[in-house]
């Protein structure tokens, strides 16, 4: 997509709506039905824009200290976490931006954070800890140190999260906090993502490549070739559909019948530079990627992993994350200049 240029999208995208945060934009997140997007930037700023418009609803600076790392929405769409560099995980409500509960973890930067889908808890990494939390933020259990620093957590289910680190991937249950499974690999885990019934654990590794574990059977397999170390990750919806990247093409693997294993990954090929972010719709076999070229591209694939791109739009800078709103008739991008994009989304 050559031919793009800032502030004009092509194909499914369409005009939407463009605000700035005062660094660069790091992660953010959709309320459940899309009445607002919720954006925070290095320097510790959080925003509320009003979702449709785009219109700045509050602003809290230096939330904390040293920069925020992580947000998450809870499902409900009344309240959001933030974890940042000071150790600390913050409670706010999503209307002006309220704390409603400041939980510190002590020293070390506070990196993850994940409600539960049911939205009855908020786990928590902080070094090389995990803690569980009520959603009315009160500390239910704290795991023994990992191994090495956490690097991603996502939930299985409502009753169990999964934690990434140096040489494995460690399964605990919410309400006690007991090792259910442990899956290791002699190397370091620096990516996760699960099929969304749990049974699918994929994770980047720092040796450029991807290794999946099927935790029905017990069965563990590496997929590699990747120029760079594989840090962006995405399953479909369905978990037959797995995107990854570590350079600039995404590679699609299907988990359908006997697959990966044996089968050729698609090869979705526009970006110039290395990917950054990756992003399913809810429904659906439509992808989003964006990239250190600045490019947003919106890719339809199908069943094998194969695909077309079917929208695009061009970036400021660095596309930092991007995310679907839940009906998925909006795509929200953030950029390394502190840019804030929403684009409607329209038919292929």
């Amino acid at each position: 997509m050559s031919d793009l240029s800032v502030g004009k999208p092509m194909g499914v995208l369409r005009s939407g709506w463009s605000a700035s945060v005062g660094d660069y934009a790091i992660c953010g997140g959709w309320t459940q039905k899309g009445e607002a997007l919720l954006v925070a930037d290095a320097a510790g700023g959080l925003y509320a824009f009003e979702g449709r418009s785009g219109t700045n609803v509050w602003i809290r600076e230096s939330t904390h200290e040293g920069g925020i790392l992580a947000l998450d929405v809870h499902p409900s769409g009344k309240t959001f976490a933030t974890a940042g560099q000071d150790g600390r995980v913050l409670i706010r409500d999503v209307n002006e931006g309220r704390v409603e509960h400041d939980l510190g973890m002590g020293k070390g930067w506070a990196e993850h954070v994940a409600w539960s889908p049911d939205g009855q808890w908020l786990a928590a990494a902080c070094s090389r800890q995990l803690r569980m939390y009520g959603a009315d933020g009160s500390e239910v259990w704290r795991s023994e140190d990992h191994p090495s620093t956490v690097s991603a957590i996502a939930w299985s289910n409502v009753g169990e999260l999964a934690t990434a680190c140096y040489g494995r991937v460690a399964f605990f249950d919410v309400s006690t906090g007991a090792l259910h499974q442990k899956l290791e690999w002699k190397g370091s885990l620096v990516s996760m993502v699960l099929s969304p019934d749990g049974d699918i654990v994929a994770c980047g590794s720092q040796d450029n490549s991807v290794h999946f574990w099927r935790r029905s059977t017990g069965q563990d397999s590496m997929m590699s070739g990747y120029p760079g170390k594989p840090s962006v990750l995405a399953f479909d919806d369905t978990g037959m559909l797995l995107a990854t990247s570590g350079g600039q093409t995404v590679t699609v693997w299907c988990f359908e019948g006997e697959g990966p294993e044996g089968t050729r990954p698609g090869a979705l090929e526009v970006h110039d530079q290395l990917v950054t972010t990756l992003a399913f719709t809810h429904r659906g076999r439509c992808l989003a990627s964006g990239g250190r070229d600045n490019t947003v591209v919106v890719w339809s694939l199908k069943r094998d992993g194969e695909g077309d791109p079917i929208g695009g739009a061009l970036l400021e800078d660095i596309v930092g994350n991007l995310y679907w709103r839940p009906d998925g008739r909006a795509l929200a991008a953030l950029d390394a200049q502190g840019g804030v994009t929403a684009w409607r989304v329209g038919s292929a």
